[in-house]
């Protein structure tokens, strides 16, 4: 199914979760849910935090829906060694306003109209607003950081925004390039979208005092759970649905971005094929979406970039046994069934629509 002209797909939240699974996602998270609540509350408190003539734009960022879900890493992971704190909740925090910060400055790069189902801060106020309002919150998450007695921490913490920023450009170098390759794409992946899943996995541990092989182990779990995300993220812009996403789609290919589906269907073409991919990527036109549906379901792309999502899926697991015990990681592997589970919704939903 395809974003320009799908059906209506089962309806999306905010982070890309089939709203039809809701209880699913809810039974994951309640051990977590007033860990979640008092990051919630925390997020909301920041706003005070900026001067009272922006405050507007910071109470637009930081109270929109969404589920939070690097948070709920967090929760998820202190469960898993022990039990949260409130340095979880302040870790948690900084996550996501860092989060936040890339996402106003993706919908200025991608020029999104639409993000979690309302306008995108740039399109409610400017791209100048939004390119400077996410440089505050940037900002501002690394003088959270820096309120830790560890400077551990902050490192941490600046050192996964740079990973993320770094990530972004190395993405924007390689627009409209098909000599780009799945191993340069899954590098920029773990970069700007899995290190911040990293992070929330490495602090959670960090803060919960625990051994270095574990702290690794729940880093790679992070890694591989974001990778896993992201490559869902970037099908769903593909053949998801916009009403149902909460968000725009179709912007990636709009801008050059070659995701996972598309490679695929480079590697799989014929000459003519390929020369055609490149001719409507390379000078992006209405309609193109239509025509480029058709070349992506002749080589099956879909199919092969959901088993990928898969094969990370269980990678992430096999990374939790290092944990002290399976009640523990639990509430990580339900994490991990519950985007294979959307995985293949997107999927069968796609396969309806042919």
């Amino acid at each position: 199914m395809f974003a320009a002209d799908s059906k209506v797909a089962p309806a999306l939240t905010s982070d890309g979760f089939n709203a039809e699974t809701a209880d699913s996602w809810k039974r994951i998270i309640q051990p977590v849910e007033p860990f979640l609540e008092a990051v919630a509350r925390r997020l909301a408190e920041q706003v005070e935090a900026f001067d009272p003539d922006i405050g507007r734009y910071a109470d637009y960022a930081l109270n929109g829906q969404g589920k939070h879900l690097r948070a709920a890493l967090v929760g998820l992971a202190a469960n898993a060694l022990g039990k949260v704190n409130d340095s979880h909740v302040t870790a948690a925090v900084i996550i996501e306003v860092v989060h936040l910060a890339t996402l106003v400055h993706d919908d200025v790069i991608d020029e999104a109209e639409i993000r979690r189902g309302r306008l995108t801060l740039a399109a409610n106020w400017s791209n100048e607003v939004a390119v400077l309002f996410g440089d505050c919150l940037f900002a501002h998450a690394l003088k959270l950081a820096a309120s830790f007695p560890s400077p551990n921490i902050c490192r941490a913490v600046a050192t996964a925004t740079n990973t993320v920023v770094s990530g972004e450009i190395l993405q924007t170098h390689h627009r409209r390039d098909f000599h780009f390759t799945r191993e340069q794409y899954f590098k920029v992946l773990e970069m700007k979208t899995a290190e911040l899943f990293a992070l929330a996995c490495e602090l959670s541990a960090e803060l919960s005092g625990t051994a270095v092989e574990q702290r690794k182990s729940l880093r790679q779990f992070g890694l591989s759970f974001g990778t896993a995300y992201q490559v869902y993220d970037d099908c769903v812009d593909l053949f998801g649905s916009e009403a149902a996403a909460g968000k725009s789609l179709g912007t990636d290919l709009a801008n050059g971005k070659l995701t996972l589906p598309v490679l695929v269907l480079w590697e799989r073409a014929d000459a003519s094929d390929r020369s055609r991919l490149r001719e409507l990527v390379t000078d992006w036109q209405g309609g193109a979406m239509k025509r480029m549906a058709e070349l992506l379901a002749k080589y099956d792309a879909l199919a092969a970039s959901l088993e990928v999502i898969q094969q990370h899926l269980q990678r992430a697991r096999e990374c939790l046994r290092l944990l002290p015990s399976s009640h523990g990681r639990s509430g990580l592997v339900r994490l991990t069934e519950y985007l294979a589970c959307q995985t293949a919704a997107l999927g069968a939903v796609s396969q309806t629509s042919l």
